[in-house]
């Protein structure tokens, strides 16, 4: 490996394919990671789908209130269906209740198909996604806010609180196309792979983000790349195999997705495919077991680094 492996954070239980919200489930997972020390905690997003799912930033707030030092991340808001004054202010509050602990994690989405049901007409999910990080960035640093865009306008406007952390809390951006990881080079603090590239996949884009981090004159040593990884470790592949299959077709509405995405089978092989994404750049991981909470707690701990 010619990078620094920095060590790893835990999806939170979010979808209860049961229909009920086991809090004392979110609570004791969450305490029992941040104890064996897991750096960060993070949820997904995810509004409109056949899933029962906890909205991530409302989730994240109540990890706030009960956790003390873990970073806390969300993988990732879809930027261009979210207002920018809104968007700016929740995340600002929730950096100033977790002290300082937000990571934000932002991508364009896979599609424009649900715009309108959140008020945007279809199209232009770019110049969206642009102009609503350069405004929540105007937001977020200045006490007095001029903004013009082409879809969003704001003259001599404030807001307060500010986030605590200076300029802004750390921004990762998810993405997958190569316009979209130079974006992610040129205006993010970090960049998580999706949990459907494979080793090889991710290996490709970990080259051409660094080929876009050096264009841009940004040192890779600051800039923190991660990768969600789907993982199910039971000596049993075959009932591993099913379980994931199940929770994807609850939560995406797709269970063949699951033996797509996922690394399942035993805690050996399980080690052996993070290995390779690992050697693959990957410097940090986003663990995403989707049930036996406790167990993978416990099997993925050999990741965890000071």
């Amino acid at each position: 490996m010619d990078q620094v492996y920095s060590g790893a954070g835990f999806a939170v239980p979010q979808v209860f394919p049961d229909g009920n919200v086991d809090l004392a489930v979110v609570r004791d997972i969450s305490l029992r990671a941040e104890q064996l020390g897991y750096d960060s905690l993070w949820t997904q997003e995810r509004i409109i789908g056949p899933s029962v799912s906890l909205e991530p930033l409302a989730l994240l707030s109540y990890l706030a209130a009960i956790t003390k030092k873990v970073r806390l991340g969300v993988s990732v808001l879809v930027l261009p269906l979210r207002s920018p004054p809104q968007l700016a202010k929740t995340l600002a509050t929730l950096d100033v209740l977790s002290e300082g602990r937000l990571i934000v994690g932002i991508g364009l989405g896979g599609s424009d198909k649900d715009a309108p049901a959140y008020g945007f007409e279809s199209g232009r999910r770019v110049r969206r996604f642009n102009e609503a990080l350069e405004f929540m960035d105007a937001l977020w640093k200045n006490q007095l806010v001029e903004y013009e865009g082409e879809l969003y306008n704001l003259s001599g406007g404030s807001m307060a609180p500010k986030p605590m952390q200076k300029p802004r809390p750390p921004v990762w951006f998810g993405a997958r196309a190569e316009a979209a990881i130079k974006r992610a080079a040129k205006y993010g603090d970090g960049w998580m792979g999706p949990g459907s590239s494979s080793a090889d996949d991710f290996k490709e884009s970990v080259a051409m983000l660094r080929d876009a981090l050096d264009s841009e004159g940004r040192d890779p040593a600051s800039y923190p790349v991660s990768k969600r990884v789907y993982v199910a470790i039971d000596d049993d592949a075959d009932r591993a195999e099913r379980r994931l299959a199940d929770w994807f077709g609850h939560h995406y509405g797709n269970a063949g997705m699951a033996s797509r995405v996922s690394i399942w089978g035993s805690a050996d092989h399980c080690y052996e495919q993070i290995d390779a994404i690992i050697d693959a750049g990957a410097e940090h991981f986003l663990l995403n077991p989707v049930f036996d909470y406790d167990e993978h707690l416990d099997a993925l701990s050999r990741y965890i680094r000071p």
